[in-house]
């Protein structure tokens, strides 16, 4: 089970932001000088996924200028020493290929997936929240650990992380049992539970290796709360068929929909990283 394509949900409002985000989708909020989405689709490419698509909404034109040539700009600083900056980004367009769709309406996560269904196709695939900023500088990045331990196991893949028990209430909350280090075969999983209703501290983050399968569970799936459609349900089916694993990869991650870990990311990719080139 490989992944060539990388499905990116990019379609929320990103209110925790407002008012930056009444103008700008969250996935273009720089770390330092590089918008988010950036290095999620950096992540993909680096495991093998040169194919990204994106699930855009309104008023996210931005993302697909992005990920374009600007004729203009780029006249205007040929030759010059701010050309550089754009070494990054260009390297990564020419290596990578772009589609978009939109997700009309904002009925969650599973939704949003599922609207990319037309992108990805009939074959595994990543999926990245942009909005989870992941950094492993000794090492793969996380979405290459997670594919490699998908074609290992030749099954669905989750990324977990162990959250202090206050904190459950946030994430979708993975049982399990370990069947080498560092993986688990998820036997269930809830979304956001009560701290003392949790069944473990072990959360998801916004990494997943899936097979295609998902998009069926994804349909039978029931909306809840607000009529959204919960990713992690329709995970949770797809556990009991025995056919997913949570992952606990090695690296940082920074929950950057919030200001405290936006700005916690900021630093650390200043002080590790441009700090020290």
């Amino acid at each position: 089970m490989i992944a060539h394509k990388c499905l990116f949900p990019a379609a929320g409002y990103g209110t925790r932001f407002l008012p930056a985000t009444k103008a700008m989708p969250k996935e273009m909020l720089p770390i330092v000088n590089r918008p988010l989405i950036e290095f999620g689709v950096e992540e993909a490419n680096a495991a093998g996924m040169s194919d990204i698509c994106i699930v855009t909404g309104r008023g996210k034109r931005p993302l697909e200028d992005y990920f374009d040539v600007n004729f203009e700009l780029e006249h205007q600083i040929a030759g010059s020493a701010k050309e550089s900056s754009l070494r990054q980004i260009r390297a990564l367009n020419d290596a990578c290929t772009y589609t978009f769709t939109r997700q009309r309406m904002m009925r969650g996560l599973g939704d949003a997936v599922l609207t990319g269904r037309k992108l990805v196709g009939n074959e595994a695939f990543g999926l990245i929240l942009a909005d989870d900023l992941c950094f492993n500088l000794d090492g793969d990045p996380v979405m290459k650990q997670m594919q490699d331990v998908a074609s290992a196991f030749d099954c669905s893949v989750i990324a977990v992380m162990d959250v202090p028990q206050d904190q459950v209430s946030n994430y979708g909350i993975v049982v399990g049992d370990e069947i080498e280090a560092n993986v688990l075969q998820v036997s269930s999983m809830v979304e956001k539970p009560r701290v003392e209703d949790a069944p473990s501290n072990l959360a998801v983050i916004g990494r997943y290796i899936l097979s295609p399968d998902i998009f069926d569970f994804i349909e039978s799936t029931e909306p809840g709360a607000g009529g959204e459609i919960q990713l992690t349900d329709a995970l949770n089916a797809l556990a009991q068929t025995g056919k997913l694993l949570a992952y606990r990869f090695a690296g940082r991650r920074f929950d950057c929909g919030s200001v405290d870990g936006y700005v916690a990311a900021t630093n650390y990719y200043y002080r590790n990283v441009v700090h020290t080139c």
